[in-house]
């Protein structure tokens, strides 16, 4: 009886790891591509660094959604971004306690509460249809162009933290080094093609395997899989003490689950995607609701304090309690 499981395991873990290597490999090619030909480090860290860690979503969703694995598609963004904000803020708050610029207080933050109910708004008749998805990637794309624009007005100490980290070293720009960022670009999609299809294959098999639902495992295990280099991303930044990388890194991929991935998993999946009545009912309302917990903490002080980083973290240990003992059938392996 294990060997099924093991299997499962093994593929969703291998998975998983060439998904992580992948986005690895996409954003520092990226990146170096987009300092050698002038891009700001700013620009760099706003959009391809938060996008690119949110390349393993993008291809679990679209990729669950065109082989009918709706549920997957869609639960994995409701999951990732209740993820997001309560594991990662959480640990990252436990670590150092985060100072909150005024600018994400009073922007950025009110665009993640407003994505989030728009999408709790198109999914109420069950389906995000292809209409959602061409004004979801409308979104996205005005969003982008918008960050790009504001950045220009960023204070220069915040300026100065993206310099550090994304900025190009000399030595980099030469041709040998621009070819190598290159590959790094190429063999990055690649792998995250391979690790999304291993990884979908690994989470069906332990779904069925344990009987829980697809919806259960794209809320917890695939959620939490694919945010893992939202983790490194915001772990490291916070021991750094870059704490406008940190704590953007998050936001910054929470709206773009929700416009870029679920907008283009919509669109081309035909159809539409199919959103699970359970999820309307309790998931995508925890996911909106831990958004808007987002603003009076943020507020109080503009610090994430370390007891309330261990608030969130509860939080999500309690919240993936729930789904998982109100998921497992009596009799079946675990429950």
């Amino acid at each position: 009886m294990l060997s099924v499981p093991t299997q499962d395991v093994l593929t969703l873990l291998i998975g998983l790891l060439i998904l992580s290597l992948g986005a690895e490999g996409l954003v520092r090619g990226a990146s170096k591509l987009a300092a050698a030909f002038g891009v700001s480090p700013l620009v760099i860290g706003l959009t391809i660094v938060a996008y690119g860690t949110s390349m393993p979503e993008l291809v679990v969703s679209v990729r669950s959604g065109m082989v009918g694995q709706d549920d997957i598609a869609v639960a994995n963004i409701v999951g990732s971004n209740i993820f997001n904000v309560l594991f990662i803020l959480g640990i990252c708050a436990c670590i150092l306690p985060l100072k909150v610029s005024a600018q994400l207080i009073r922007l950025d933050v009110p665009i993640m509460i407003a994505v989030s109910i728009l999408m709790w708004l198109l999914s109420l008749d069950g389906r995000l249809q292809w209409l959602d998805g061409l004004l979801l990637t409308a979104l996205i794309i005005a969003y982008t162009i918008w960050s790009i624009q504001k950045s220009r007005k960023e204070t220069r100490e915040i300026q100065r933290e993206f310099e550090q980290e994304y900025a190009i070293k000399p030595q980099e720009k030469a041709a040998s080094s621009l070819l190598m960022s290159v590959g790094f670009v190429l063999g990055g999609l690649v792998l995250l093609i391979f690790g999304g299809k291993w990884f979908i294959q690994g989470s069906v098999g332990l779904a069925e395997y344990f009987g829980l639902s697809n919806t259960v495992i794209g809320l917890t295990i695939v959620a939490a899989g694919t945010s893992m280099p939202e983790v490194a991303t915001s772990v490291v930044a916070t021991i750094r003490g870059e704490r406008d990388i940190a704590i953007g890194n998050v936001v910054g991929s929470n709206i773009y689950n929700i416009l870029a991935i679920l907008g283009i998993a919509s669109l081309v999946t035909s159809g539409g995607l199919e959103v699970n009545p359970g999820m309307l009912a309790i998931d995508i309302p925890v996911m909106t609701l831990v958004a808007i917990l987002c603003l009076p903490i943020f507020f109080t002080g503009k610090t994430i304090a370390r007891w309330e980083g261990l608030l969130f973290f509860i939080g999500y240990v309690a919240y993936t309690a729930y789904l998982v003992t109100n998921a497992l059938p009596p009799g079946t392996p675990g429950g």
